[in-house]
């Protein structure tokens, strides 16, 4: 089990804030690390097991019409100093900052998802961040920000059509072409998550598929609430008024919330630090959203 945080241990030297604003010891602080880091695959197991469980998946900014910064000073001030969460940009973005700084190999990906779309669904723009991770010359995918079913652990990269196991889900990766598909089994089969594009993403392109995300009327983070923390235990997770937690062992729980009630569990259940009229902003239209798809559905 991993040990509480001790933020005034040793790091590795970081530049300087003039240059560089990633704070290590306040990121450790944030997601509970206490290990000795290093550019290894320990390490990153820790990572990614940590950071979806203590930095909430959300993207309520979007849902109430405000901007996403993608600098890493607003990244930090919001993810970590704030008390908030983020969706993939935002989540892959500082995850690959911290690996960098601790000496890893990393290479940003970016992805098309498929999730939860049907097969013959229009194809959505290259939406999704991912990160590709090179440790003593094998290559590794490490995703802390796909919400509900991020996988929580780093995954074989080139390891296709091999079942890799978590303390979720199992998870595999295959290739279509040049392409790699990521599927995660659920009681009801295979499922796709997303299909990586083969080469390397530049920060312009994720510039543009936050824009994208961010403000385009279609995007599903501006019609829908979405939140999700992962542990060790459980998911948690909220699509608009319905929560729902899948525990490792058991069966899952799932109820409808209040306006009340789920503004009352983006503070109290995820963690988030909200002020009472975001809160209940995001609640009114998630209510709102939920009606309208039960009444179109109906």
């Amino acid at each position: 089990m991993l040990e509480a945080v001790d933020v005034h241990m040793q790091r590795p030297e970081t530049p300087s804030p003039a240059t560089d604003p990633l704070d290590l010891d306040r990121y450790f602080a944030r997601i509970g690390y206490a290990g000795s880091p290093q550019p290894d695959l320990a390490t990153l197991r820790a990572l990614t097991e940590l950071h979806p469980a203590a930095i909430p998946f959300e993207a309520i900014d979007v849902l109430l019409g405000r901007p996403v910064d993608l600098d890493l000073r607003a990244i930090q001030a919001k993810l970590i100093d704030g008390g908030r969460g983020g969706y993939c940009f935002e989540q892959n973005g500082l995850l690959k900052r911290v690996l960098s700084a601790l000496g890893f190999t990393v290479e940003a990906l970016i992805a098309r998802v498929l999730w939860m779309r049907p097969q013959d669904a229009m194809p959505l723009p290259l939406t999704h961040m991912a990160l590709r991770v090179t440790i003593d010359g094998e290559r590794w995918l490490a995703d802390v920000g796909f919400g509900s079913c991020v996988a929580g652990a780093p995954l074989r990269f080139d390891a296709p059509g091999t079942d890799q196991p978590t303390l979720h889900e199992t998870f595999r990766l295959t290739r279509r072409g040049t392409w790699t598909l990521l599927e995660a089994h659920l009681p009801d089969g295979w499922q796709p998550l997303y299909m990586l594009s083969p080469e390397p993403a530049l920060d312009s392109d994720y510039v543009a598929a936050n824009w994208y995300t961010s403000t385009h009327p279609e995007s599903g983070f501006r019609q829908e609430l979405r939140v999700a923390v992962t542990t060790r235990e459980r998911r948690t997770a909220l699509l608009n008024n319905r929560l729902t937690i899948r525990h490792t062992q058991g069966p899952a729980e799932r109820r409808f919330l209040s306006d009340r009630e789920l503004a009352d569990a983006l503070v109290s259940t995820f963690g988030l630090r909200l002020d009472a009229d975001s809160a209940a902003r995001a609640a009114a239209i998630a209510t709102a959203a939920a009606a309208t798809s039960r009444s179109t559905t109906a």
